[in-house]
C-alpha cells in the first residue's frame, strides 16, 4: 500500500521544489494520516528510489531529515521506523490559564515566534465582539507556539487597547502583563472544532497540509463583565487534547 501511495505520478512535482522535500513531506503525510503508524517498518531507502524514480542519495537526504527531526527512527543493521507516539499535552477546560503556565505546569519550556504585534483597524468580528468603534484600533498579538522547541499551536489574540495599550509590552505571558494591570480574565467561553490543516498553517506547525488539528476560539471576560480578550488559536492534533470533568446533574434536574 505504502509503495502505491509514494508512485511519483501521485504527488511528485519537478517545480514544487527540491525533491528531497517532497518526499519527506509525503511521507510526514503517509504518517500523519495513519498510513504509517507508529513503529512501523518503512521500505528501504533503495525500494523508496525504485518506486519513486528518486535518486539514493534525493532519498537518503529525506530519511535524514525525518531521523533529524525525530519522525522517524533509523537503527543500524534493521531499518527506519516511524517513531513511537509522542504523549499528547492534556489541558483541562476547568481551568483558565495561559499557554506559558500550562506548560511550566507540565515541566516544559514554552517560547514563541511573533508573527505580528501592534495596533491594527479591526475587522468585523473583533468590532462586534469587544465592542469596538469602527474607527477604534485593536491590539493584535500573533505568534507560534512552541514547547520544548516542538510547535504546538498557532495563536492569534485581540484585545481592546483600553484593556493592552500597548501589544509591544507582551514578551512572554499575556496573562503575566493583564494581571500586573489588575485586568487579569476570570472566565471564559472556548468552542472547539476538529479541522485538517491548510497549507500556511501546516508549514508553522510543521506538518503536512491537511494533517489533524483542533481550531479553538476563546472569549474571556474580566470580574466586571467587560470582554478582555477573542483568540483564535490552531492546535497540533497530535500533539494536545483537552480534558473535560463531567457530574451528574443532582436529582431533580433536568
Amino acid at each position: 500500500m505504502i509503495a502505491e501511495y509514494l508512485r511519483p505520478e501521485r504527488w511528485l512535482n519537478p517545480a514544487a521544489g527540491p525533491l528531497y522535500v517532497q518526499l519527506r513531506k509525503r511521507i510526514e503525510a503517509a504518517i500523519a494520516t495513519g498510513l504509517l503508524p507508529p513503529e512501523s517498518a518503512l521500505p528501504p531507502e533503495r525500494e523508496i528510489a525504485t518506486v519513486t524514480e528518486l535518486s539514493r542519495v534525493t532519498v537518503r537526504k529525506a530519511m535524514s531529515e525525518l531521523a533529524e527531526q525525530g519522525i522517524v527512527v533509523q537503527r543500524q543493521g534493521h531499518g527506519s521506523f516511524v517513531a513511537p507516539r509522542k504523549a499528547r499535552v492534556e489541558q483541562p477546560l476547568s481551568q483558565l490559564t495561559s499557554f506559558t503556565e500550562d506548560m511550566a505546569l507540565r515541566g516544559m519550556k514554552a517560547a514563541s515566534q511573533w508573527l505580528e504585534r501592534g495596533l491594527f483597524l479591526p475587522n468585523a468580528d473583533e468590532v462586534a465582539i469587544l465592542g469596538l468603534g469602527p474607527r477604534d484600533q485593536v491590539a493584535r498579538l500573533a505568534r507560534l507556539r512552541t514547547a520544548d522547541d516542538r510547535p504546538m499551536a498557532i495563536e492569534r489574540a485581540s484585545l481592546s487597547p483600553e484593556i493592552l495599550p500597548n501589544p509591544l509590552a507582551v514578551t512572554g505571558s499575556l496573562y503575566d502583563v493583564l494581571g500586573q494591570a489588575g485586568l487579569r480574565p476570570v472566565r471564559a467561553v472556548q468552542k472547539i472544532s476538529a479541522i485538517n490543516l491548510g497549507a500556511d498553517d501546516a508549514d508553522l506547525l510543521d506538518l503536512p497540509a491537511q494533517a489533524a488539528g483542533l481550531r479553538i476560539e476563546r472569549i474571556s471576560s474580566l470580574a466586571d463583565g467587560r470582554v478582555a480578550e477573542f483568540t483564535r488559536s490552531i492546535y497540533r492534533g497530535d500533539a494536545y487534547q483537552f480534558v473535560a470533568e463531567l457530574h451528574p446533574i443532582p436529582e431533580g434536574g433536568t
